[in-house]
């Protein structure tokens, strides 16, 4: 689910203060996107919510994600709403458990 090696590629691009200023500010505007995606979805958002989704979390390294979020981008009638909060879900329990290892948490 997770790509570590862009984890740590990012986190060595910016340090880790910077990083964890990233990840929180990653955490806050994502979970936004996915309660609305889980709440309330807007099909007429899709599009501008999964782009937005599969840029930050590539850019993280939540790979799964990104992969679920771009083909829901590229074809809006598969998007799989479910799909795509049980991953995040599932990636941020994963970052957060092996970040405290790394001793890199948010």
């Amino acid at each position: 689910m997770i790509s570590w090696e862009r984890v740590n590629e990012l986190r060595s691009e910016v340090g880790d203060e910077d990083f964890r200023e990233v990840v929180e500010l990653f955490l806050e505007e994502v979970e936004e996107v996915i309660a609305r995606l889980r709440d309330s979805p807007e099909p007429a958002r899709f599009e501008e919510d999964l782009h937005f989704l599969k840029g930050s979390a590539l850019n993280l390294g939540f790979a799964a994600l990104g992969d679920l979020c771009q083909i829901g981008e590229r074809q809006p009638d598969a998007v799989d709403l479910v799909a795509i909060v049980a991953t995040y879900e599932g990636s941020k329990a994963e970052f957060m458990a092996e970040a405290r290892d790394y001793g890199f948490a948010a």
